[in-house]
């Protein structure tokens, strides 16, 4: 089993998701850093040049493969749950966690940020409220378990995920590693 970590943009996907596969041993993986080596570019320009349609295509070819492997750390795209096959890859194959984060906290931490294509808008603040209400129910269906994350340090976010895992028996005490069964819903 792996765990995927799901939510907007800036949530801190793949910065918990590093420290956390850091902890439990595992491989970390990005999603979005594996679709910029199979398209040659950045997401960005791919976005551009040929569409969302194509883009989502790719990463959904990205999730399905990751999501079959063992000990993984999969830090998502923000995008990632609006296909119902990558929703339904994930939660089949990996323990979901959804980052649950504010539009304002959001905005804060993205406010510099050039390289998202759908934040590229005269008002970011209101795109983040729109985009959080149209994903938060397709993240919410995707995940296992959902932890707000407010405004902790790295650590502390990292724990708040590994106490969730722990508490469902997915994973030790302390981080460390070990088998569970399967919970209702997973394959």
């Amino acid at each position: 089993m792996s765990i995927a970590l799901v939510g907007m943009p800036g949530s801190g996907k793949s910065t918990a998701g590093r420290h956390l596969a850091k902890r439990l041993g595992w491989r970390f993986v990005d999603t979005d850093a594996l679709i910029e080596g199979r398209i040659g570019g950045t997401i960005r320009s791919y976005f551009e040049q040929e569409g969302e349609q194509a883009f989502r295509g790719v990463e959904a070819a990205v999730i399905a493969e990751v999501s079959t492997q063992e000990r993984v750390v999969l830090a998502t795209g923000g995008g990632a749950v609006l296909l119902v096959e990558n929703r339904a890859a994930l939660r089949a194959g990996c323990d979901v966690v959804y980052l649950r984060t504010s539009p304002e906290e959001l905005s804060r931490r993205l406010r510099n940020d050039q390289q998202r294509p759908m934040l590229q808008v005269a008002d970011p603040q209101a795109r983040l409220r729109q985009l959080l209400a149209e994903r938060d129910p397709l993240y919410r269906e995707a995940a296992h378990f959902i932890i707000e994350t407010g405004r902790p340090t790295v650590q502390a976010l990292t724990g708040m995920i590994l106490a969730q895992l722990e508490l469902a028996g997915i994973v030790g005490s302390h981080g460390v590693d070990t088998p569970s069964s399967p919970r209702p819903g997973k394959a």
